[in-house]
């Protein structure tokens, strides 16, 4: 049925190659006024963010490795997407793929962003641009690994710089999220590798420094969010900034990211933190989504039914309303129907997640 919907909302949308594109008619959204959630700037009326990280298809390959040779896919995805009942999109930009050297940007990579940019206002999603991705670690120049703290803040600030400059004035844009899962390095030895332990054969954490120097690490954190917030402000004063923190970042006993929301929110426009709640720990799970309340709309920006059932994920959904302004799962390119043909335990995972955004998502955006 989704498929039969898609084809009449492909065409209806504008995606047959005969309709020209939209202009950007989307209001812009920005942090409410009592500072609790987000409103259109236009009318006022409340916007609650619910969507998907598009962060890879199903074969695990990033946006960047297919959108030049397979953009009807990203198309198809993004419609599919919005039947779903999406009004959010975070995709992932790796640094690699975007700079070719420490000041030059990579033109053929930001005219795709434009295009995505484009892609988006016709499908009517907003996007979450988080940045910086290193991802998979074969693709991060070595040249980067080789710069010191300073060069490689420059680097990345020259990253945002040519993504705002792109993007400044398309209202598409829900925000920049400046790096997915920063860290400051605790203990006194200094590291050797700037990225994080693999997960599925990806590093989704990366240090911003390789030596805390006895240095405050929260003040690190803030003065590196700071630096990257003022080189995205060069080119796009509108749109909102935040950054992608896990569920360690909080001060509390044993390990910690540095970036505690207390200490390094003041710069950006909204908390977005990362939980995937345990089976029969959701109140310990809510405890550290109220941790990361400190006056400013929270965004729960990563969730999935990866540590617990689509039950808890239901309670832990209404039980987070009083304290999280958006949530946003993922999508891999694949629908109910297609994944209920696969006889997989991963893709009966996702579907039971994709069952539960459908079945939830009126509810959620109210």
């Amino acid at each position: 049925m989704l498929r039969v919907a898609l084809t009449v909302w492909l065409v209806v949308a504008g995606f047959a190659p005969q309709v020209a594109c939209a202009t950007d008619a989307m209001p812009r959204v920005r942090v409410s006024d009592d500072q609790r959630g987000f409103v259109l700037a236009d009318t006022g009326k409340p916007f609650t963010p619910w969507g998907f990280n598009y962060d890879h298809d199903g074969k695990g390959r990033l946006i960047e490795d297919y959108w030049h040779d397979e953009w009807a896919t990203v198309e198809q995805d993004f419609a599919e997407m919005k039947l779903l009942g999406a009004n959010v999109v975070r995709v992932h930009l790796q640094f690699g793929k975007f700079m070719k050297s420490p000041t030059e940007p990579n033109v053929a990579e930001l005219n795709k962003l434009a295009d995505l940019l484009k892609l988006a206002e016709r499908t009517g999603l907003y996007l979450d641009l988080t940045g910086l991705g290193c991802y998979h670690k074969q693709d991060v120049p070595a040249w980067y690994d080789k710069l010191n703290e300073d060069e490689r803040w420059s680097a990345q600030a020259a990253f945002w710089e040519a993504v705002a400059r792109t993007c400044n004035g398309r209202s598409v844009v829900f925000c920049y999220d400046l790096m997915n899962e920063p860290v400051v390095p605790g203990g006194r030895k200094p590291r050797t590798d700037w990225l994080g332990p693999g997960f599925g054969g990806k590093h989704f954490v990366q240090f911003i420094t390789l030596d805390a120097k006895d240095r405050p690490r929260p003040q690190i954190a803030r003065q590196w969010i700071e630096y990257l917030a003022k080189a995205v402000r060069k080119h796009d004063r509108k749109t909102m900034v935040t950054v992608g923190l896990v569920p360690w970042s909080l001060d509390r006993p044993g390990l910690t990211s540095g970036f505690d929301p207390a200490k390094v929110a003041e710069p950006l426009d909204f908390v977005a933190m990362h939980i995937y709640p345990e089976k029969g720990k959701l109140d310990a799970a809510i405890e550290t989504l109220k941790g990361f309340n400190v006056g400013k709309p929270v965004v729960i920006e990563e969730t999935f039914v990866l540590k617990c059932g689509k039950a808890e994920l239901a309670k832990f959904f209404v039980r987070s309303r009083p304290h999280a302004a958006g949530w946003i799962g993922f999508y891999w390119g694949q629908t109910p129907a297609e994944l209920r043909k696969t006889k997989t335990i991963h893709a009966a995972i996702t579907l039971s997640w994709l069952e539960l955004f459908e079945a939830m998502g009126e509810k959620m955006k109210r």
